[in-house]
């Protein structure tokens, strides 16, 4: 892991993983908010093309220079894809903006769209992208690393502003505290679907990730300023966004540091 977390820094060169040159502004705020523009600068936008419309799918994090984490249940075979980078609307030209076509889409071997296991997929890059006040990749936990219940992360994307309402325009972030997992799996929780390769947050019923954040990250601070991307949404509620006791799961990316390591190095 810890040459992993080398290799990044030196791709990172001047801008280092996880450093935004414009700070997101984080508050206790309950309920989703616009973020600072390019705040979050590892947050990607994932697009495919509609009869010659590229249309917003789902959310994920910029890892390296050349490779972006999603979740496998965004992938659909068949479907033109590309990679948005440096955006803040979704609807508005923005000159620093990049876009970039997939080289390849690696989709993990045991993803179970039944079971919902596995659901983390990366993306390499046609280029590599050049790092930007506007573009730098996010840093990634040590392999194994659990947060502890409570942790205020931060959950960023473009989904739906609320049940069957429409996208946000904006990118959005929305304070998501960590629930640890003797509490996400009880029975009036989500009882046995959650496994110990997913990390909980939210479920107070009032804010949680919603239709089209998912890949999106699960945004972490070390106590150095530096974030960290520990998941990947990949489920929720079939009840609505914001379901009490219903927290928002993301694929635990700590639990798939060598399945990471392993498809980078060998693609």
């Amino acid at each position: 892991m810890m040459k992993f977390v080398l290799l990044a820094v030196l791709v990172a060169g001047a801008y280092g993983c996880g450093l935004p040159t414009f700070s997101p502004i984080v508050t206790r705020v309950v309920g989703g908010e616009d973020v600072r523009a390019n705040s979050w600068p590892w947050q990607i936008s994932l697009q495919y093309n509609r009869e010659g419309e590229w249309r917003h799918t789902c959310g994920g994090t910029l890892i390296s220079d050349q490779w972006v984490l999603t979740a496998a249940h965004c992938i659909s075979k068949g479907k033109q894809y590309r990679v948005a980078l440096g955006k803040h609307s979704l609807v508005q030209a923005e000159e620093k903006a990049v876009f970039i076509a997939p080289a390849t889409i690696i989709v993990h071997e045991k993803w179970s769209s039944l079971f919902i296991r596995n659901d983390i997929a990366l993306i390499k890059l046609d280029a590599s992208v050049t790092f930007t006040d506007t573009i730098m990749a996010a840093c990634i936990p040590n392999a194994g690393f659990l947060l502890p219940h409570d942790t205020p992360c931060y959950v960023t994307g473009w989904g739906r502003l609320s049940t069957g309402g429409p996208i946000a325009d904006n990118l959005q972030q929305a304070l998501l505290p960590v629930v640890d997992h003797a509490t996400c799996t009880k029975p009036d929780w989500w009882g046995g679907m959650v496994r110990n390769t997913m990390v909980c947050a939210g479920g107070d019923g009032v804010v949680s990730g919603c239709n089209g954040d998912s890949g999106g990250p699960l945004n972490c601070q070390n106590t150095d300023g530096s974030w960290e991307v520990h998941g990947a949404v990949s489920f929720g509620s079939g009840q609505g966004c914001n379901v009490l006791q219903k927290p928002t799961i993301f694929t635990r990316v700590s639990s798939y540091i060598g399945w990471i390591n392993k498809v980078m190095s060998t693609h």
